[in-house]
């Protein structure tokens, strides 16, 4: 008997039209608030950072949802919708919010079975839940434990350098923002269940940490005596 080959719901030309509908909804977004949008003032509210964000979030995904056997068409469509609502609604109801533009969106763009659109949907609503993620299911694990990892990542750490203008800081202090990525992906790795996803944490972790050595050497005046010197973090 051969093994089984299922045939995706979804077709590249489908899922490009996502990603211009994500992109799209993100820049009318910011166009549509008062004074200039977020972006004026914060880039990482821009439609350009979030969408990098989401597709981050979307590569990781997939990685996990392949290697911890999920539906990776689910997580991949999941992923592209998970923060579609980021920049027009408060931070509390963004998941929600999010799930319900989805489900509009699957609903009037294609022929997807319904028990797609729910999946979908579930891991969306799901995926600022903060409690144990083996409550939920795989797919929404993966969502979850993508979000944590770009949040660790160079994408994370760029975002940190760049509120110290924000925060009317100077490059001087730059190890402190490190630092917090550093305190970002030790909370991950108390999160995360996957194996696949522990990996990755760790390896982006040994970035940071050397990362925030590289500055050291080339900054002498810098301060290395940080409450949360990432040389005192002694995991993998």
């Amino acid at each position: 008997m051969g093994v089984e080959i299922k045939e995706s719901p979804i077709t590249e030309s489908e899922y490009e039209a996502m990603q211009d509908f994500v992109y799209e909804y993100l820049a009318a977004s910011v166009e549509n608030e008062d004074g200039g949008g977020r972006m004026r003032w914060y880039p990482w509210h821009s439609a350009e950072y979030r969408f990098n964000h989401i597709l981050n979030v979307v590569d990781l995904a997939e990685t996990i949802a392949e290697a911890e056997g999920a539906n990776v068409d689910v997580v991949r469509v999941a992923g592209l919708f998970h923060d579609i609502a980021k920049l027009d609604a408060d931070q509390e109801v963004h998941a929600e919010e999010g799930a319900r533009i989805a489900r509009k969106y699957l609903e009037t763009h294609g022929d997807f079975p319904e028990s797609f659109i729910e999946e979908v949907c579930k891991a969306v609503e799901n995926h600022s839940y903060q409690g144990d993620l083996t409550n939920l299911s795989k797919e929404a694990q993966c969502l979850i434990e993508a979000d944590l990892l770009d949040k660790v990542g160079a994408n994370g750490t760029a975002l940190m350098l760049l509120r110290m203008g924000y925060e009317a800081r100077t490059h001087m202090d730059a190890a402190e923002m490190v630092d917090r990525v550093m305190e970002r992906g030790k909370d991950a790795a108390t999160r995360i269940e996957s194996d696949t996803a522990e990996s990755i944490v760790h390896e982006r972790l040994k970035r940071v940490k050397w990362f925030r050595e590289w500055l050291e050497s080339e900054v002498p005046e810098m301060d290395h005596e940080t409450e949360s010197d990432p040389r005192n973090y002694n995991r993998p």
